[in-house]
């Protein structure tokens, strides 16, 4: 029998109370962003990257599988959201349910494929098959190759918020990140979180219990790869452009990275990761290629000093404390 230790101590109502208290307050701090100087356009980065992270989070910390691929549901959506948006010219709306769309499909045919391995077989499929797609997206026509698809219109969503001007934008962005880590915060803290949670611990018991597991891991894939979509799918705002690195094998292990640093299994901990990595990427530009190796050693340092992760070492200090 397996003991519960403070990592894997359920959910209290006061842990709940602590953990809502704590989203208002990060929800009240980036909604002031656009009054506080800060530059929109990297936190509206930061907050596309945040949702991805979390999204992965989803299926790797309260699920136990570690994709390598998870940077295909957000390049797919990108491209299918900016074609939309360029070619057929849709609404600001209906591009983002283009590439959600399309990364739901995408998540159950992968997942399909992917979910019925353990371990590192199961990772190693999700990583051939994002790189099955990077070299599909890098011949397909519709996706300009290298160049990608530049210049999307930005527009107006539903007739009414002009996302060409930034701080219009922002809020979109932000709302977008905020409706998706709710969505995710619920899942968690649903029964099915809870089935995916002692599947993660212990997948004998689960399966003794009655519980159809690799049913309950599929659709863990598919939510996690859906949502990872619409950060993809948002992000294409910000940056109007979609390109083959956000389906590269490179995005998915800098989606690890974030998950890692912030705290693996914590529902704050990926937030945290993405703007701490984006932060580093944005300021330490001007090092050229030395930023690698400063992510690095930033990393190391963060596994040797915060084995569970910076918000995961704070969540347990606390735990520990009362």
């Amino acid at each position: 029998m397996t003991a519960l230790t403070d990592d894997t101590l359920p959910v209290t109502p006061r842990a709940m109370r602590d953990e809502m208290i704590l989203f208002v307050v990060m929800a009240v701090l980036l909604a002031a962003v656009p009054f506080s100087g800060i530059y929109p356009f990297f936190v509206m980065q930061a907050l596309c990257f945040a949702l991805l992270a979390c999204a992965f989070n989803l299926l790797i910390g309260y699920g136990g599988l570690l994709s390598f691929g998870h940077a295909m549901f957000m390049g797919t959506a990108g491209y299918c959201s900016a074609h939309a948006l360029k070619v057929w010219a849709l609404p600001p709306e209906l591009g983002i349910l283009v590439g959600i769309a399309a990364a739901f499909g995408l998540s159950l045919v992968t997942g399909y494929i992917s979910i019925r391995r353990q371990g590192i077989y199961f990772s190693m499929i999700t990583l051939a098959l994002s790189q099955l797609l990077y070299f599909i997206y890098l011949q397909a026509p519709f996706t300009h190759g290298e160049d990608g698809i530049q210049g999307i219109p930005q527009g107006r969503m539903f007739g009414i918020f002009d996302l060409t001007k930034p701080t219009v934008l922002y809020y979109v962005v932000l709302v977008g990140f905020l409706a998706g880590f709710l969505l995710i915060y619920r899942i968690i803290n649903s029964p099915f979180g809870e089935v995916l949670k002692s599947i993660r611990e212990n997948e004998p018991r689960a399966i003794s219990l009655g519980y159809r597991t690799d049913q309950y891991k599929f659709l863990a894939f598919v939510l996690s790869g859906t949502l990872a979509g619409f950060a993809g799918a948002l992000k294409v705002f910000v940056a109007q452009n979609a390109s083959l690195t956000d389906v590269h094998w490179s995005m998915s292990g800098e989606v690890v990275l974030m998950t890692l640093v912030g705290g693996l299994g914590t529902i704050f901990g990926p937030v945290v990761g993405a703007f701490v990595i984006i932060a580093m990427q944005q300021y330490l530009a001007g090092f050229g290629q030395w930023v690698t190796v400063i992510q690095g050693s930033i990393f190391v340092i963060c596994v040797l000093t915060f084995r569970r992760g910076v918000i995961g070492e704070i969540a347990h200090y606390f735990r520990r404390s009362l």
